[in-house]
């Protein structure tokens, strides 16, 4: 990964200095009330320290798709006061993201104050990118921080145009992402493993051509290991299964073999009738899942053979569940795998880091995000650095 600035950069006394920050304020409301402060609290210890440092710190996000016009129901003013309660500090709000307004708001401001500005999605400009928003935006500015690496795949004026047109830093939690994901696959120790899991192989297609020429072993789960099951050969009865894909499924096997990367596919599964909760199950070799059946895990030979696999890697990422681990007792793969990981990695033998939606909530619902060695939130920047794909919001802070 090419250096990067940081804020440690920025000069040590920043007293009045106007500081942009890119947070990610998108965060889950029901009823009016916040019911996932997460990426509020990853926003934390960058906004603490340049407020510490003496900046005038000024907050830019995006909330929800208001398409350009303004939404009273996404305004940013009520995530600003529960950024305020996560803080345990002050925060300003204003009605504005750029205009007279706004320039008056941050005159008034002293040193050390934090204020969010008015979602940037208000304007129709952000998404383009558009340049002229882009200026008018960075004259109430004197530096540009990014600390969302969630929307680092999008190059809008607030992840990208600001960073090309104002000395460029990333944030903490910026800087703590980039570094997670470089040990991860950019410089990693190998061997690596990758754990791939999902509904469907054509979401996943880019991430798995990408990973078969990087990895020592690719892992494959849930109901995209079916399509590859079936391209082998197996009949996978009522599964959920790409059949239209078997051929593609092939050429990734392909390419894996060519690349020297062990795919290893489930040989003992879970199958059901049905798909619910306590459903009656039964544990089988993949050549005796019956017509009627759906393969809804994977069974625990190959879980125990999936853990011997990571006790000889140096390095994991991990992305979707082995099954429907959303319903007992179809999460017992994901589950053992997850604490298998987890232990190793408290163990001081592997670097483990996962991430994407689904991922999370598999992992907390294992116990053990606290104790992999980074877990991303974010969903689609994510997946696109799994797949390869320059990041706009990262590629504009390149030393």
């Amino acid at each position: 990964m090419a250096d990067f600035k940081t804020i440690d950069d920025l000069p040590a006394d920043l007293t009045g200095r106007r500081v942009f920050v890119r947070c990610d304020l998108n965060v889950p409301v029901r009823d009016g009330d916040v019911t996932d402060d997460t990426r509020l609290r990853s926003a934390v210890p960058t906004l603490t320290e340049l407020a510490d440092r003496g900046a005038k710190v000024l907050v830019l996000s995006h909330f929800g798709r208001p398409k350009g016009k303004e939404d009273p129901m996404l305004s940013l003013s009520p995530i600003s006061a529960e950024l305020e309660k996560v803080l345990g500090r002050e925060v300003l709000f204003v009605t504005e993201t750029f205009g007279d307004v706004a320039e008056k708001a941050i005159g008034l401001m002293e040193a050390g104050n934090i204020a969010v500005l008015e979602n940037t999605r208000f304007h129709e400009g952000e998404e383009r990118n558009d340049p002229d928003l882009a200026k008018r935006i960075a004259k109430l500015g004197d530096a540009f921080v990014n600390d969302a690496f969630s929307a680092a795949h999008r190059a809008h004026v607030s992840t990208e145009g600001l960073a090309r047109l104002l000395p460029a830093y990333a944030g903490r939690a910026m800087e703590a992402e980039l570094k997670a994901l470089d040990a991860a696959l950019g410089n990693p120790r190998h061997p690596v493993a990758a754990v791939v899991g999902g509904a469907k192989v054509s979401t996943k297609l880019d991430v798995l051509t990408h990973l078969v020429e990087r990895v020592d072993h690719l892992i494959i789960g849930g109901g995209m290991a079916n399509t590859f099951l079936a391209a082998k050969g197996v009949d996978v009865g009522k599964s959920l299964c790409e059949h239209d894909l078997t051929s593609t499924a092939t050429d990734i096997l392909d390419r894996a073999d060519a690349a020297n990367c062990t795919v290893h596919l489930p040989y003992d599964v879970v199958a059901a009738k049905e798909f619910a909760e306590g459903a009656e199950n039964r544990t089988v070799n993949v050549h005796e899942v019956a017509a009627d059946e759906m393969i809804l895990d994977v069974g625990p030979a190959a879980v125990e053979a999936l853990g011997d696999v990571l006790k000889t890697c140096r390095t994991l990422v991990w992305n979707g569940p082995l099954g429907a681990f959303e319903i007992a007792p179809f999460d017992a793969a994901t589950v053992q795998l997850a604490k298998t990981a987890a232990a190793l990695t408290k163990d001081g033998s592997l670097v483990s880091v996962a991430g994407g939606g689904d991922t999370v909530a598999a992992l907390n619902h294992a116990g053990v995000a606290e104790d992999f060695s980074f877990v991303s939130t974010a969903g689609g920047a994510f997946l696109e650095w799994m797949e390869g794909k320059d990041l706009p919001g990262v590629d504009a802070l390149k030393a």
